[in-house]
């Protein structure tokens, strides 16, 4: 009953609250071109029909439960401060310029500084806490990435107005990740965001999007704290507040600018103060320094505003192991010593709890562990490594009818994907992640393309009962076309139980017994055309002998027999 309980609070908060805050403001850059950046805009969400029910998911584990009420908590939290605002109609003075650095002390009594200091000793110390809790993980790599593109370390206090240092915060207008990038800026910053990968999960690979972005800022506007705004409210609105108001060193009795590069360069962070007592910038954004002021003060000494004192613990760690393609985090977990949730922890970046496709991967691994991670990988039988495969949902397909084509479990399914996992239903031309191999407790190895070594060995199949031509070219990897072909079949493709279906070329086996073979020890770098070359065969002849389906299926180490009859 309590594990119901809890999974209820948890699902009630996460429904009623989103995870995050606004993160970049409303119009995301593009590519900057030679003449200068251009303007942001938000990328629509695509609408799309779920088909194809089945029974309501599993209970979570209690490990998920309170992760995901404690996302929820943050999100509660985070609202309230997008949605807080200062109440006072006191004009706000100009001060004097910071010179570069964030200067908290000028502002510490402003009104709208004390009102979030009180906001954050207030409605949010419970979670202001847990966010603080959070800082020492991130904070000596986020300062010394900040402070080696040339901006002030406290910066990195921006994280916790903006997410609470949480890799996974999501907000209303989509904005992800601990510094909250929308995805044509994550791109546009260099990181990669699609449906394998979206690195703006990532603390490391994020915070330097977060720099090289503020440093652009920083440069455009000559002041760290209108460049704050600017992260908030989108460097256009920024822009044109300025076009329409006097910098404050000219109103001191400062020269004019001869020059409108002149004018940006004359702008400090006092012209913020300035501008945020006009019309001409959002609420969200007149506050948002204000925010970050309060923040950092607090962030500096936490006992001095009521607060635990930061503790000491493990920071974020760097050690990393490179893996092939289509790796799953389980494997990597079991090899670290820890669980899967650790490692997922680690590389909140691999949406799909596996490797993406195509090329190589980094994975973070606890501090001290890559050594023999590395070592254990290398070392690892073929038939432990977890490999796996994709499957394009089609109308009318269910997760146990999916389940039952690849031979795996229900549970399993779920297991390797999270989106499916929180709810039960899956859409058409959804991508499902099917487990294989040690992923799902059968034997045998897999490659890339998720066929066991025990079915590319087989020459022949007997076909059983409500097994379709389909069902048996996906589990051994070939294609429809070349079963008709070697099995003589009707174009149609009709079989019957029963039958002896071949799973192999008919020439390839007449070829092996006529000349033989020989093997090779394929090198890193290899290729299939250049083994090709070497023996003077076909790429075809090779695949058809080895039975690759594709020619990525090649990896360094593996033995491939050579058709010595062509040589």
């Amino acid at each position: 009953m309590e594990l119901r309980q809890t999974l209820l609070t948890a699902t009630l908060l996460l429904g009623t609250a989103c995870a995050g805050v606004k993160g970049i403001g409303p119009s995301p850059v593009a590519p900057v071109p030679a003449a200068g950046p251009v303007e942001r805009s938000v990328e629509p969400e695509p609408v799309v029909t779920e088909t194809a029910q089945e029974p309501a998911a599993a209970l979570p584990s209690l490990e998920e439960i309170r992760a995901a009420a404690d996302s929820a908590a943050d999100a509660l939290v985070l609202e309230q401060l997008a949605a807080a605002g200062a109440t006072s109609d006191v004009s706000l003075d100009p001060f004097a310029a910071s010179g570069g650095a964030l200067d908290l002390i000028t502002y510490a009594t402003h009104d709208r500084v004390q009102y979030y200091l009180d906001f954050f000793q207030g409605p949010a110390r419970e979670r202001m806490n847990v966010w603080l809790g959070r800082l020492p993980v991130y904070e000596s790599m986020a300062r010394a990435r900040f402070e080696a593109a040339g901006l002030p370390g406290d910066l990195i206090y921006l994280g916790l107005i903006e997410s609470g240092f949480s890799n996974v915060a999501v907000s209303r207008s989509r904005a992800v990740g601990m510094w909250q990038f929308m995805a044509p800026t994550g791109r546009w910053m260099g990181l990669r965001v699609d449906r394998w990968v979206d690195e703006r999960r990532d603390p490391v690979q994020s915070t330097d999007a977060a720099a090289r972005y503020l440093v652009y800022l920083r440069e455009r506007f000559g002041s760290i704290y209108l460049a704050a705004a600017a992260y908030n409210g989108g460097p256009g609105t920024v822009s044109r507040g300025l076009s329409r108001v006097t910098p404050v060193a000219t109103q001191n009795g400062a020269a004019e600018p001869e020059s409108e590069e002149d004018v940006v360069e004359g702008w400090s962070d006092a012209d913020f103060f300035a501008l945020a007592d006009t019309r001409y910038l959002r609420a969200e954004t007149k506050d948002y320094v204000p925010k970050l002021i309060a923040a950092s003060l607090i962030a500096r000494e936490p006992s001095r505003y009521g607060f635990i004192p930061l503790p000491a613990g493990p920071i974020f760690p760097l050690d990393s192991v490179v893996v092939p393609d289509m790796t799953g985090l389980d494997i990597v977990a079991e090899l670290a010593g820890v669980s899967l949730m650790a490692i997922r922890e680690l590389n909140p970046h691999y949406l799909r709890m596996v490797t993406p496709p195509g090329s190589s991967a980094v994975v973070r691994v606890p501090a001290g562990t890559a050594d023999r991670v590395a070592s254990g990988f290398a070392r690892l039988p073929a038939s432990k490594r977890i490999r796996y495969r994709e499957h394009s949902v089609r109308s009318g397909e269910t997760l146990g009818a999916i389940a039952r084509k690849y031979g795996v479990s229900v549970s399993d399914l779920r297991d390797a994907n999270p989106a499916v996992r929180k709810r039960s239903l899956i859409r058409i031309g959804q991508q499902l992640i099917i487990p294989t191999g040690a992923a799902s407790g059968a034997s045998g190895s897999f490659s890339s393309g998720g066929t066991s070594s025990s079915n590319r060995s087989a020459t022949s199949h007997l076909v059983r009962s409500r097994e379709t031509l389909s069902s048996i070219a996906s589990r051994y990897d070939a294609s429809i076309a070349d079963l008709i072909a070697w099995n003589k079949l009707s174009k149609s493709g009709l079989i019957k139980p029963g039958q002896r279906i071949r799973l192999t070329a008919p020439e390839t086996r007449s070829a092996a017994n006529s000349g033989g073979t020989k093997t090779h020890l394929v090198k890193k770098g290899e290729t299939l055309a250049g083994i090709a070359r070497r023996y003077g065969v076909t790429v075809d002849a090779l695949m058809s002998v080895n039975r690759i389906a594709l020619a990525r299926e090649l990896q360094a180490g593996k033995r491939i027999r050579i058709p010595t009859s062509a040589t």
